[in-house]
């Protein structure tokens, strides 16, 4: 598509209304697999995400954050994968209130936990503004942010090879599209290699016969989305909210990296504490009506590279596309007839990167693993994390209520404030490596 572009494009209406409108669509697809992704694999833990929810969010989401920026970024937000383990951690809640619920029952105090995560972008957003980038972010060094996603990926990890194990083949091949495509892949397919992943398995499941679609003829073809409100409880907040530590840092790097695609310094202007608002907005307002949390979308960038087209209305035109398919129950219903395996093959690389991911943000940050400081920060987050994890979290009791720490939770508590008391800290934001870029779990 951008064969005739000499230049970069920043008024996508210069190239005429049909070509704006593929350019949306070719956005739409960037972020599509990954999107729907999200509520498939939250609805396997026995949680019943919407894929309708989710699409009307990613969209709405999308232009609310466009708004809060002043319509400069061009950026598209989808379902967060960063959240997954805390979706996963509520369903597996099983005392005080929760020892009886259904997973049905859990899913809106997990909401519940997306919106105060989503809030708490915004009081970071309001320290950014009072007190500046430099001061705040020296609380969250990659010696804390990076175990922390690591953990994300570690503790999923077992879901996957679950999931996986219901028909190997099927896994294998989503494992294997998803690498060639990654590697050895051009122009577009190079930046849409997790639909690619679940299409092309899916083909074959139709083929041999492995697709149910028994509640694709039984849904309607247009219908309103399956709103659920959320509900709020201490302890899913406390499994979801530190969750946001990491995925405010990959924000940030989102953020720095469209505006080096783009040539724009877009964390002076609009600011970052306008992309915060924006990105928080957007995830607390999901939740609060049954979508996933939202997040800067890597895959989308990837798209503003292929294409050299960085104006803003032609991710608007995505989020809008994105809204029209969330009025569709059949659509949503072919999506959910994708087998269990395909899903666990193709998060069977999604958890691993995750991981990849904490591991990248250690390394190109330079983080000086023979210094006793970081050295137990890191061991502290990954051993807490883990250990608990298995051991079902910590549960106490707080003016007669249960409130559960999960693993997850406990780790970033315990890596935040070990970070703030041990001496020596020396991470300064903007100036140490690639601080500006921390973390981004949308980028391959």
């Amino acid at each position: 598509m951008n064969e005739k572009i000499s230049g970069p494009i920043r008024d996508a209406r210069t190239l005429g209304v049909p070509k704006m409108l593929l350019l949306g669509l070719q956005h739409m697809f960037a972020m599509f697999g990954a999107t729907v992704l999200v509520p498939i694999i939250v609805s396997g833990y026995g949680l019943p995400l919407s894929i309708q929810t989710t699409l009307l969010f990613a969209g709405i989401g999308t232009l609310l954050f466009h708004a809060c920026t002043k319509c400069k970024v061009p950026a598209f937000l989808g379902s967060s994968f960063a959240y997954l383990g805390g979706f996963a951690a509520v369903a597996e809640l099983n005392s005080g209130k929760y020892a009886d619920m259904t997973g049905a029952e859990k899913l809106p105090y997990a909401l519940g936990g997306v919106v105060i995560a989503g809030l708490l972008y915004l009081v970071l957003a309001l320290l950014f503004k009072v007190v500046g980038p430099y001061k705040v972010m020296r609380y969250f060094p990659p010696v804390v942010t990076g175990p922390i996603i690591i953990l994300i990926g570690l503790i999923l990890a077992p879901t996957a090879v679950t999931n996986s194990a219901v028909c190997w083949p099927l896994a294998l091949l989503a494992i294997a599209v998803i690498i060639v495509f990654n590697i050895w892949g051009k122009g577009m397919l190079k930046i849409i290699p997790i639909l690619l992943g679940v299409v092309i398995p899916y083909v074959v499941a139709l083929v041999t016969r492995q697709v149910d679609f028994t509640a694709v003829g039984e849904a309607a073809t247009l219908g309103l989305q399956p709103f659920v409100l959320a509900k709020f409880d201490l302890s899913a907040i406390l499994v979801m909210a530190p969750i946001a530590i990491a995925a405010m840092m990959e924000h940030v790097g989102d953020i720095s990296a469209i505006s080096a695609t783009v040539g724009e310094n877009f964390l002076e202007d609009p600011g970052l504490h306008r992309t915060l608002v924006g990105d928080g907005l957007a995830t607390a307002l999901a939740g609060l009506f049954g979508g996933p949390a939202n997040t800067t979308y890597g895959e989308n960038t990837g798209v503003l590279v292929l294409s050299r087209v960085y104006d803003p209305k032609v991710v608007r035109l995505a989020a809008l596309y994105a809204v029209i398919l969330s009025f569709s129950p059949k659509f949503a219903a072919v999506i959910n007839s994708i087998p269990t395996a395909i899903i666990g093959g193709v998060s069977f690389v999604l958890y691993g990167m995750i991981s990849a991911v904490g591991v990248r943000n250690v390394v190109e940050n330079q983080v000086d693993f023979t210094r006793s400081r970081n050295l137990l920060i890191a061991a502290v987050i990954l051993v807490s994390g883990l250990g608990f994890n298995s051991y079902g979290g910590l549960t106490f009791t707080v003016a007669g209520a249960n409130v559960t720490l999960t693993g997850l939770a406990i780790a970033a508590i315990a890596g935040v404030a070990l970070n703030a008391i041990l001496p020596g800290n020396d991470f300064q934001f903007g100036k140490s490596a690639n601080s500006d870029s921390s973390a981004s779990l949308g980028k391959y």
